[in-house]
């Protein structure tokens, strides 16, 4: 029901609205929205089943953007399982995008790297993930709008729109790695001895998010994207205490680079139409 009051809410304030894609930003990622002409925002905590985030560099809105005439979502914050609401929120953006008709979805992070030939401020395009949370988002009652019961996995991350992030980077002259991500519950950083276990795991890098939403969206059938900025060497790689701080400080380093890139992608994408 709270779902259903999310979707009549969101069409409340923009009636007209017929968004194609969506973005989720995450830490370190919110200014992204700001290279967009906004044509509209809500606050996360009008939103049922959303709520406002608690988490220090989420902005918490949701905003309704406009790309060469193409409508997208930008969710400018995301919600985490560790902030103890259970899955509902955290899978919330993806099933109101789903309900208002998009089709595809950028998901953005701050990981830590594993992978030595990493540094941070690089951007990492996901190519596949492992989910060591602790459950999975699809369990509970099933709704067929939302994909079927048990959904296959073999392609989460679109090979097409991973294809067209690695373009969208060589163009701007900015290499872009690729890899694998690690999803755990968090929200304390991991010890030096897990990582090495996770690296034998096949992570390339490691983080507290996008997981759920990917399979969410999977699920429901959007073609899903997903970019890590590696905000940090993990414990154990790195030679320093980790902390969020770092994670944001980083991301401002890369900044530049995550505008242009998700910028570009999306008026590649938007101009397909």
């Amino acid at each position: 029901m709270s779902l259903h009051n999310a979707h009549a809410l969101v069409t409340s304030r923009w009636p007209e609205a017929k968004p194609r894609h969506a973005m989720v930003c995450g830490s370190g990622w919110g200014e992204v929205g700001e290279s967009f002409s906004v044509l509209g925002t809500i606050p996360y905590g009008e939103i049922p089943s959303l709520g406002a985030s608690t988490v220090e560099g989420h902005a918490g809105q949701l905003l309704l953007a406009e790309v060469a005439g193409t409508e997208i979502l930008i969710f400018q914050g995301r919600r985490h399982f560790y902030e103890g609401e259970g899955w509902e929120p955290v899978v919330a953006p993806v099933r109101i995008a789903k309900s208002l008709g998009v089709k595809t979805l950028l998901l953005t992070n701050a990981a830590g790297g594993i992978n030595k030939a990493f540094e941070p401020s690089d951007l990492m395009v996901v190519t596949d993930h492992i989910n060591l949370m602790p459950g999975n988002p699809l369990i509970g009652p099933h709704d067929p709008f939302f994909g079927p019961r048990f959904p296959d996995q073999t392609e989460v991350y679109d090979p097409s729109l991973r294809k067209k992030l690695l373009a969208t980077g060589e163009e701007a002259d900015s290499t872009l790695q690729q890899g694998v991500y690690l999803a755990l519950s968090g929200p304390a950083f991991e010890t030096p001895a897990e990582i090495r276990a996770l690296g034998k795991l096949g992570a390339d890098a490691v983080g507290m998010s996008t997981v759920p939403e990917a399979m969410a969206a999977n699920a429901a059938g959007l073609r899903v994207a997903a970019l890590s900025c590696i905000s940090n060497l993990a414990a154990g790689i790195s030679s320093q205490p980790l902390s969020h701080e770092e994670v944001n400080e980083t991301a401002q380093l890369a900044m530049p680079r995550m505008r242009q890139l998700v910028a570009s992608y999306f008026e590649g994408i938007c101009e397909e139409k």
